[in-house]
């Protein structure tokens, strides 16, 4: 007598790869994002040094980023993956959500740095 699977087994099993499959994909796509708001991190933390260093200058923090010298894109660019901008309180990194930046962002989210204060906030939670 040949034993063998049926093909109702081999159909579950194959469900089952693909929705762990899906999982796996899922979690990859958090991972990365994650890892993109490093970006946004290190130049928010950069926007904020700058910022502290244009009030000892000033007296004020400024709400022109060309007044602070870094790079940092106020719209999206091939080589960043957010826009930057600030204002007299926060600084604010935008996720771009297109040019070709795998994988792309299915929404727009911000990331935000308190310039007095240090704290971090935003929309997405990858801050």
């Amino acid at each position: 007598m040949k034993r063998a699977f049926t093909l109702l087994e081999l159909i579950i099993v194959i469900i089952i790869i693909g929705i762990l499959g899906a999982l796996g994909f899922i979690q990859y796509t958090k991972v990365v994002e994650r890892s993109r708001s490093a970006e946004a991190k290190d130049i928010l933390g950069q926007m904020r040094t700058a910022e502290e260093a244009y009030k000892h200058e000033k007296g004020i923090y400024t709400n022109i980023m060309a007044d602070l010298i870094i790079d940092a894109p106020t719209s999206c660019t091939a080589t960043h993956y957010f826009s930057y901008d600030t204002n007299e309180t926060v600084g604010t990194a935008t996720r771009c959500t297109a040019d070709g930046k795998t994988p792309d962002s299915g929404t727009a989210y911000t990331i935000t740095l308190g310039l007095a204060s240090g704290i971090w906030g935003g929309s997405a939670g990858y801050y």
